[in-house]
């Protein structure tokens, strides 16, 4: 049998699977994002992941369990605190993070604006929470008539700033964040400065554009990937991945932004004769439907990505492991429209990976890590422990 020479990690951003133990501490008992929305639409139809194990790992409705599933299955608990975006992924490489990120549900304090003010030159609107869409309705006019961009936050440790892109270039709107992520430091390290561009000409067709830029706070210790890197393995990212880790630990990217431009960005970087660990993100489920609470349209989008599994494993080599998971859940049938903090799924499966193992309740999304770890015969990160001999001797 030959040795694994490459792991795929698949994250459906915002998919999970039922409220993890401490759901109460963060308002979110009841969540379960696979089923609920399962529940919501009267059934999933997600064949393919039905026969890897999906429904193996939480009751969904249309997906039952399967005693022959072809892959291994489960569910990993998250350990860091939080339930943001960065630090799932962060904690899937490896990096714990005992106090979460900071948010601002009344808006940044008056001593991080005056900074912004006396590094930028420009006074802002805003400051406080808000969906994207909403605020350029409240104040893109305002902001194009007196040239101050709008900081906004969201429930996720993040300082946005709009600006349209015909009163503060993109440059300086670049630069104007970067002063911003210098400024966001210590107890305000925020998760992410995000450049938010739009154009329009009035708050009915307003419209973000695609040259959004993301700052993001760096890990204090190496990730996995870093640490791959490092022992001349290759590591490819798709989709937002190399925003996430400030383009750290990364020899070949391509940052699409669509689900389906992701997957097959991933089809490509398949059929590439690497040896390492490819990174995927799909941001769908998550930005598109689960914040807008759209159980109909996550429900979709979870069904075409099963549709490309055939797909995904034609172009599998014989020593190639892939594992499906998620970063955090952002449950679209709740009131609210905030990330949830639950399990998320657990399918691995590949050419000569073990069919029908339960791998249980892992500890920690960092098991990922720890499974690279001990592929490719690397220094363990500080969390996470190996299942690949559950899945592969």
């Amino acid at each position: 049998m030959e040795s694994i020479k490459r792991v795929i990690v698949i994250v459906l951003d915002g998919v999970g699977a039922g409220e993890a133990p401490d759901a109460a501490a963060y308002g979110d008992v009841g969540s379960n994002s696979l089923g609920n929305v399962a529940c919501a639409i009267g059934g999933l139809n997600t064949p393919n992941m039905y026969e890897i194990g999906l429904g193996n790992i939480t009751p969904i409705l249309g997906v039952p369990e399967n005693p022959n599933a072809r892959g291994s299955f489960g569910k990993f608990r998250p350990k860091s605190a939080g339930k943001d975006t960065v630090i799932g992924h962060w904690e899937m490489m490896g990096v714990h993070l005992p106090v979460a990120f900071p948010t601002y549900p009344n808006g940044f304090p008056q001593d991080v604006l005056d900074q912004f003010r006396l590094a930028t030159g420009r006074d802002v609107l805003g400051n406080k929470p808000s969906s994207g869409t909403e605020i350029l309705v409240e104040l893109g006019v305002e902001h194009m008539k007196t040239g101050r961009p709008i900081v906004y936050t969201s429930a996720d440790s993040v300082f946005q700033l709009a600006a349209h892109e015909e009163i503060i270039p993109l440059e300086e709107l670049y630069e104007m964040c970067e002063k911003a992520r210098n400024i966001l430091q210590g107890e305000h390290g925020v998760g992410r400065v995000i450049a938010r561009p739009f154009l329009g000409n009035a708050p009915d067709n307003f419209k973000r554009t695609h040259h959004r830029k993301d700052y993001p706070r760096t890990p204090e210790y190496p990730t996995m990937m870093q640490k791959l890197v490092s022992a001349g393995k290759d590591v490819y990212s798709v989709g937002k991945i190399d925003d996430i880790f400030g383009h750290q630990g990364i020899t070949k990217s391509n940052h699409v932004t669509t689900n389906v431009d992701s997957i097959k960005a991933m089809l490509e970087f398949l059929v590439e004769d690497f040896e390492g660990f490819m990174f995927v993100n799909l941001i769908e489920f998550d930005m598109i439907y689960g914040h807008r609470n759209d159980p109909r349209g996550y429900a979709n989008a979870l069904e075409e990505f099963d549709h490309y599994i055939p797909e995904i494993e034609k172009r599998l080599k014989p020593a190639d492991l892939v594992i499906i998971t998620g970063d955090h859940g952002v449950d679209p049938t709740t009131p609210g429209t905030d990330h949830s903090r639950e399990y998320v799924p657990l399918l691995a499966f590949g050419p000569q990976i073990k069919r029908n193992v339960n791998l249980g309740i892992r500890e920690s999304l960092g098991d990922i890590a720890g499974t690279i770890a001990e592929i490719f015969s690397l220094e363990p990160q500080p969390i996470g422990k190996s299942f690949l001999r559950d899945v592969f001797q």
